[in-house]
């Protein structure tokens, strides 16, 4: 069951259409990634969802009710919709209490507790109430924004490239503290982003945005193994992108026969496969390694095949050939045509 809608949503700025005859569902429960690229249209998107802004024209409905058709809209205010923007957007000269506390009544029976309930909820110490917001962590703020939108009972949250601003170990962390209090809470969540692997790791579906439209939409691990174009497998990952002639539901390329996901398709085609399906071989060679680049456990290792492709793979420092070795590759699983 679908609990927001979106039918054929239009929405111009100027002579630009910033999105293009959206449709997308959203189902009750479920957390929804929307990527792409700058300009392609997600903040434009959350802003109608949330209110902000009016398609001119198209439909959104929320769990059966209507909230804009075309320019006629239900103001934000109604909608029972929680958003956390990507700075937190607290109140810097009030407390975290009066900060979670904002959205609700003075009049709340029980306002003190239902705060404090809120910060216990989000992994925070009560005991931070009395605090402002600058005496908190980034994460811990976005954590304070996040009960703030809470504190409403939302029936939808969106969540505006919300761990965009924190490094990349308190990002990990903070995200999926968020996505496990949303699923215990059973709140259907849309997740806008920049970073592919958040939206990946996040998400049980991911819609991918171009140029104001959706152009493909599906589990993260559909996406990712089975994009609809090259553009799409490179937004979402490291992508290797070969010529080759396909017969009998096989590929004849520079890296030598390789199985295919699609048995049907015949003649030149261009495969993709990714960094983690390729490793290293000295039963035959294809290529030498031109650039080693230490990255810790991981290195980049680039080969030059024979073909004058160059790849990229990820491997373990550990086992890192030197730059000039020649070097055999293994493929593991099957390459992907595109559509």
């Amino acid at each position: 069951m679908s609990l927001l809608e979106l039918h054929a949503v239009r929405k111009l700025y100027g002579s630009v259409a910033a999105l293009d005859g959206i449709d997308l569902q959203i189902p009750a429960g479920s957390r929804t990634a929307v990527v792409g690229p700058s300009g392609s249209g997600k903040t434009t998107l959350l802003r109608l969802i949330a209110g902000y802004d009016a398609p001119d024209s198209g439909r959104l409905i929320l769990d059966g009710q209507v909230l804009a058709d075309g320019p006629a809209l239900v103001p934000a205010h109604l909608r029972g919709i929680g958003v956390v923007p990507q700075d937190g957007a607290l109140f810097p000269h009030i407390s975290i209490a009066d900060n979670i506390g904002f959205g609700l009544a003075r009049s709340e029976p029980n306002r003190t507790g239902i705060i404090a309930d809120l910060m216990t909820m989000v992994g925070l110490d009560t005991a931070m109430l009395t605090r402002r917001p600058d005496a908190l962590s980034g994460g811990q703020q976005q954590r304070v924004a996040l009960a703030r939108a809470l504190a409403r009972k939302p029936r939808l949250m969106l969540l505006d490239e919300p761990f965009s601003a924190l490094d990349t170990g308190l990002r990990a962390s903070t995200r999926k503290a968020v996505s496990d209090l949303l699923s215990a809470a059973g709140i259907t969540t849309i997740l806008v982003t920049h970073d592919q692997a958040e939206a990946l790791s996040f998400a049980d579906q991911v819609a991918v945005m171009r140029a104001g439209r959706l152009e493909q939409i599906g589990p993260p691990r559909e996406l990712y193994l089975r994009p609809k174009d090259a553009m799409i497998a490179e937004f979402l990952g490291e992508a290797i992108l070969l010529p080759a002639i396909a017969v009998d539901g096989w590929a004849d390329s520079p890296l030598g026969r390789i199985a295919l996901d699609d048995k049907d398709r015949t003649g030149s085609v261009a495969i993709m496969l990714r960094p983690e399906q390729l490793s290293l071989n000295q039963t035959s060679t294809v290529g030498t390694v031109s650039e080693v680049d230490f990255g810790g456990a991981v290195c980049s290792v680039t080969v030059r095949l024979d073909s004058g492709e160059a790849i990229v793979l990820r491997l373990s420092c550990l086992d890192a050939p030197a730059v000039g070795t020649r070097v055999g590759l293994s493929v593991s699983g099957t390459a992907h045509l595109f559509a």
